[in-house]
């Protein structure tokens, strides 16, 4: 019964056990499905589960006979437009991050946008191609296909290179597709759980770093050779230092000049984005102008810049991967796979949260694998979406993936009608526009600080993430990242927080005794906190901080205690040992023995519970003869709060029923809350010793039940309690106040208007 007072309420209720309350309560036992049973579930088969499964592999059937055409197709035309001329630009400048034509890049914004309108599940990311993917798979195509060393770069070279490294880009995207599928069929999707918003935020800045130094080459028009291994970047710089006196000027102007104007128009765009329409397209601009400036001027043949050059008109047959590739990239795909599914998937999840509607993790995992595998076998590189172009997609108004399919109509008649207009590009401009998109992630660099005061263990996830990543690359480097998180969760888990409550406020409160003032701690009663869950890595350490919490090693002490009998009943028979009223008195000049005489090689003995029967008198630990010591403990009750103890393994099971046999057999009574009840029953947890009935339902309720026993222990006048109690009845007419107090029988009334809960 609850009974609301002002701000306070006052409850009046039992004092439960575990048991006792399932008991009263009727809890139900509720079947627990096995692995056999969700495996037979995922694999039924009923009219009604084909029909969830085919409307959730093509979710385009959901969403698009719902379509509200007059409402929104003017705004997703409109930001598919943009959107469209964006995916343009960065197909171009992503592609030299690859290392392949410029091409090429215009199919990686092409196939994949069509295969994600059909099976992806978020309404407003921007598919096609990343800066960090593109710089992955450039990795492996330069790995596999280095540049030419021997100084032969004529035109027939530089066409073969260019076809194997192509060949190798669609190869790896063509794997890490087919992982992604598989990852998808097989309900992967939570695999990005293990990449961190902290090793996220460390990765795409370490990749962005990377980013800027393989674009220095184009900047400066430098013959570098890719470096794709540990320390690769310090070899690049190297590299392009030892040339910098022969850096072409004008790419270089050309570059810096270009790298301003993004930089202050995006400024512009994101200080004032809730007054302007629409983000002005300055990637756009800026393209057209040095294009047309580039073919007015004759920068090619005047200043020796390298240019786009022609590009492929149409799209090549599909081919099928290099099994060849494959075999020597598997790790690569497999990076490329998962992170490009994590940028993608914590992207769509922020559009999903803020325009309120559910995305699929494995879904879009399937989504973004066939649109690889699609991408890769028409000689695209892999995509996920890149942040600026899906926040062009959202912030023009894009309701839907219609505008993905718009922005791919623009992306098409690129391919196939005006890209012959962007051969007289210079590729320092293209290199400069990639640069101007990683102004967000190189950005990330104040998160150092923000995540330093808030939590320092992500700090140094993001810390060692950047650093691993580059100067190990990307592949070893998220590798690294992945082991040092998966480190300091063992390492966190590993030392829980245990701590000692007491009660605050004289109320039904228990918190860290360390952080009030106003506390009570009920006398020979110690309560114990652990925090996290305890299995075999963290157990020793539970326990060692258990015994320093009560403050004695029970083992030491039982092992005492036994010794002590042995030499008491050696003494009783030589008769040194004389009983009497007041206890046992020595008759002889006390004699003081070795532990080693004692043990005699039977420590095992020592460990078992000490057994008086056959003494003529039961022994006062506190009061022994002359020459017998054993440390003195000054409690009877210890309470184990585990609420906040998720689960136990077997190691953990092991350890905790061998030290709570050691306090039990001392005389200590060991109560333990928590919702571990079931699962250490079917674990056969319990024996003679360790029983279900310590288990309590709250600390107040072992708390008040302590109380009582030993009021009960104390004073005749409680007889009729243990009474009530020893034959299981709940009265609420008789409750027993918390706090020290002349022991008394209250009924509910009276202990309602003590304020006593």
């Amino acid at each position: 019964m609850v009974e609301p007072v002002g701000n306070h309420y006052v409850i009046a209720r039992p004092v439960y056990s575990e048991n006792a309350f399932h008991e009263e309560h009727e809890k139900l036992h509720r079947y627990h499905k096995t692995f056999w049973d969700h495996l037979k579930l995922y694999f039924s088969c009923s009219s009604q589960r084909v029909k969830k499964i085919a409307l959730g592999l093509f979710p385009v059937v959901t969403w698009l006979p719902a379509y509200r055409f007059r409402e929104w197709i003017l705004s997703d035309i409109v930001s598919g437009i943009n959107t469209g001329l964006v995916a343009v630009l960065q197909g171009l400048a992503f592609a030299l991050l690859v290392n392949v034509p410029p091409s090429y890049g215009l199919y990686s914004a092409f196939f994949p946008v069509l295969v994600y309108f059909i099976f992806g599940t978020s309404r407003h990311i921007s598919v096609g191609p990343f800066p960090v993917l593109s710089l992955m798979v450039g990795g492996v195509v330069t790995r596999l296909v280095p540049d030419n060393s021997t100084g032969n770069s004529n035109s027939t070279n530089t066409s073969a290179i260019d076809n194997e490294r192509v060949m190798v880009a669609a190869s790896v995207t063509f794997l890490s597709g087919v992982i992604q599928l598989l990852l998808g069929i097989f309900q992967f999707g939570f695999i990005v759980i293990y990449l961190s918003q902290s090793l996220i935020s460390g990765f795409t800045t370490a990749a962005a770093v990377h980013v800027l130094v393989s674009q220095l080459k184009f900047m400066f028009q430098l013959p570098v050779p890719g470096f794709n291994k540990p320390f690769g970047i310090i070899y690049t710089l190297e590299s392009v230092f030892s040339q910098i006196t022969n850096t072409n000027i004008a790419d270089l102007v050309t570059s810096l000049i270009v790298l301003l104007i993004v930089f202050v128009v995006k400024e512009i765009n994101d200080r004032y984005k809730e007054k302007l329409p629409t983000p002005i397209p300055i990637e756009l601009l800026v393209t057209v102008l040095a294009a047309l400036i580039s073919y007015f001027v004759n920068f090619e043949e005047k200043f020796k810049v390298a240019v786009v050059g022609k590009l492929e008109e149409g799209f090549h047959a599909p081919v099928a991967p290099d099994a060849g590739i494959l075999q020597k990239c598997i790790g690569d795909g497999f990076s490329i796979a998962i992170v490009g599914f994590a940028v993608a998937f914590s992207v769509a999840k922020v559009y999903s949260i803020k325009h309120d509607y559910p995305i699929d993790g494995n879904q879009d995992l399937i989504a973004f694998g066939l649109g690889n595998i699609v991408g890769g076998s028409f000689k695209g590189f892999a995509s996920s979406t890149a942040l600026s172009r899906s926040g062009v997609q959202e912030s023009t108004g894009g309701k839907t993936q219609i505008a993905g399919i718009i922005s791919s109509i623009i992306v098409l008649i690129v391919i196939l009608a005006i890209g012959f207009l962007l051969a007289p590009l210079q590729k320092s401009v293209l290199a400069s526009l990639a640069l101007g998109n990683l102004k967000g992630m190189l950005m990330q660099f104040r998160e150092v600080r923000i995540l330093w005061r808030k939590d320092k263990y992500d700090c140094v996830i993001w810390v060692v993430t950047f650093i691993a990543a580059v100067l190990l690359g990307l592949d070893i480097g998220l590798a690294t990242a992945v082991a040092f998180q998966l480190l300091t969760v063992v390492i966190r888990s590993q030392f829980p927080s245990c701590t000692v409550l007491a009660n605050v406020g004289r109320s039904n409160i228990y918190r860290n005794r360390k952080d009030y003032t106003d506390i009570y701690e009920p006398e020979g009663v110690k309560i114990f906190k652990c925090s996290s869950p305890i299995f075999f890595a963290n157990v020793e350490f539970f326990r060692e901080k258990l015994i320093t919490a009560v403050g004695f090693n029970p083992l030491r002490v039982l092992r005492k205690r036994n010794k002590a009998l042995r030499k008491i009943r050696k003494m009783l028979k030589k008769g040194e040992l004389q009983v009497t009223p007041k206890g046992l008195i020595c008759t002889t000049s006390p004699t003081y023995e070795s532990d080693e005489e004692l043990d005699n090689n039977r420590i095992e003995e020592l460990d078992q519970p000490t057994i008086m029967t056959d003494l003529p008198i039961q022994i006062n630990w506190a009061n022994l003869p002359p020459g017998i010591t054993v440390p003195q403990v000054n409690l009877h009750s210890i309470i184990l709060d585990f609420s906040s103890v998720s689960f136990l393994d077997f190691s953990a099971m092991t350890v905790l029923r061998k030290i709570l046999k050691e306090f039990v057999r001392l005389d200590i009574d060991i109560y333990i809350t928590g919702g571990l009840l079931d699962k250490l029953e079917r674990s056969a947890f319990f024996d003679e010793e360790i029983k279900p009935s310590m288990f309590f339902l709250t600390i107040h309720d072992a708390v008040l039940h302590i109380l009582l026993k030993k009021d009960i222990a104390s004073s005749p006048k409680l007889k009729l309690a243990e009474v009530i109690l020893q034959n299981g009845l709940r009265s609420r007419e008789c409750t027993v106040r918390l706090w020290p107090c002349p022991p008394a029988v209250e009924n509910a009334d009276q202990k309602a208007a003590h304020g006593n809960g």
